[in-house]
């Protein structure tokens, strides 16, 4: 694999790590900055909302700039939005300074799952961008622990500013280890929505809503699950979410094999799987160690969800592959926040902790219908991303999408 795609994987880490870490520090923030802990969790929505704004809006503006200088100014307002977090005085300040982190989310990883796919030779563009994302899962494994901890102890202040110097590391890899690419063909916006219209590219961006959001509905609500219904001391609870990385790392790692070689057919049996393990979790919540062993296989089932998706929109809006793959970052956060409010809607209900379970395999099953109600619809040849003078493009390929 080229040393190109470390750098994306390091911009991923950085990504990974300052999206998840503020879910481990909202009561030191709260504390800090004199509101509650729900209010504070606003700062997750917030980051999460620019990374919806930011993804079309930056990919759409960028679009005539080369590659690999977006790449780097896109992990530059990253770093300028967690400097500003780090160095915020007020609550408004800071909910500004996670917006402007979530803006470059999910343009630069549109913009680097089609350099990543460039990079390497037809039939190994899913390993490319599965590599570039095992950087967002390994910082669920090392970021997110280490920062929380050190959040705890030297303040959360601490933390932002460690995210930031990943992403002036981020920004110097990206300069040194990423060959020149041209900027996209320009085909304008009026074309550029209309490819992102295709009827193909909106079930795929509605199948990672509805699929990704089962995630959601159990991640979200992890923590208190395992205290309050498995029986773990709450000091267990930065191993249950590092088992759970580990479990999204080995999913990440299959995942680029297996969609190269059959894109729907991973797509389709990992929407069934994860929606099988989270009934299953339902049950296995009770028993300690059964419990630990479904945390591994949702994250590692969850994850394998992510590179088959990421690909489809890039295959089907072959005429905007970019723009494609950063408004399916909105779609995963969209899925996050839905996934997140459904499964709090049944604890509100008096449903019980292990209720969010059953919400989130009820949005993997309707994930899974959308993903096969396309597969049915789809009646043209399949196709793939290749490389040609650094853009990828779609081609008629033989293998089963």
């Amino acid at each position: 694999m080229p040393l190109a795609l470390l750098a994306l994987a390091i911009s991923a880490f950085g990504i990974g790590t300052t999206e998840f870490v503020m879910m481990g520090l909202l009561p030191n923030v709260a504390d800090d900055l004199g509101t509650s802990v729900p209010t504070a969790g606003n700062l997750v929505s917030a980051y999460a909302l620019g990374v919806v704004i930011g993804a079309p809006l930056l990919t759409a503006l960028g679009s005539r700039i080369p590659r690999k200088r977006m790449l780097v100014l896109l992990m530059a307002v990253f770093t300028t939005g967690n400097l500003a977090s780090a160095l915020a005085p007020t609550f408004g300040l800071l909910i500004a300074g996670r917006l402007l982190a979530g803006l470059p989310h999910g343009a630069f990883f549109g913009v680097g799952a089609v350099v990543a796919a460039s990079l390497v030779r037809e039939g190994r563009q899913a390993r490319a961008v599965a590599t570039m994302f095992l950087g967002l899962t390994i910082a669920n494994i090392v970021g997110v622990p280490a920062a929380t901890l050190l959040g705890q102890h030297l303040g959360w202040r601490a933390t932002f500013l460690v995210v930031a110097a990943i992403g002036l590391a981020a920004m110097a890899s990206l300069a040194r280890l990423v060959p020149p690419l041209p900027a996209g063909e320009r085909t304008g916006l009026t074309r550029e929505l209309r490819a992102l219209g295709h009827r193909q590219v909106l079930l795929g961006l509605l199948t990672t809503t509805f699929g990704f959001a089962g995630i959601f509905a159990v991640y979200s609500y992890l923590a208190s699950m395992m205290t309050r219904t498995t029986g773990f001391a709450e000091t267990s609870v930065p191993l249950i979410l590092a088992l759970f990385g580990i479990g999204m790392t080995l999913g990440a790692l299959a995942a680029g094999p297996l969609t190269d070689r059959a894109l729907r057919p991973t797509l389709y049996g990992s929407l069934a799987a994860l929606a099988l393990t989270l009934t299953a979790f339902h049950f296995t919540a009770q028993v300690k160690w059964a419990a630990l062993v479904t945390v591994v296989l949702i994250g590692a089932i969850g994850f394998l969800t992510t590179t088959p998706l990421q690909m489809l929109v890039m295959n089907k809006a072959h005429q905007a592959p970019t723009l494609a793959a950063a408004s399916n970052q909105s779609a995963f956060n969209l899925a996050n926040a839905g996934g997140a409010w459904a499964g709090g809607l049944a604890l509100s209900s008096g449903w019980g902790w292990t209720a969010p379970p059953l919400v989130g395999a009820a949005l993997a099953a309707a994930g899974l219908a959308v993903a096969v109600t396309a597969g049915l619809l789809d009646r043209r040849g399949p196709s793939r991303v290749v490389a040609r003078n650094g853009e990828a493009v779609a081609a008629a390929d033989k293998a089963p999408v």
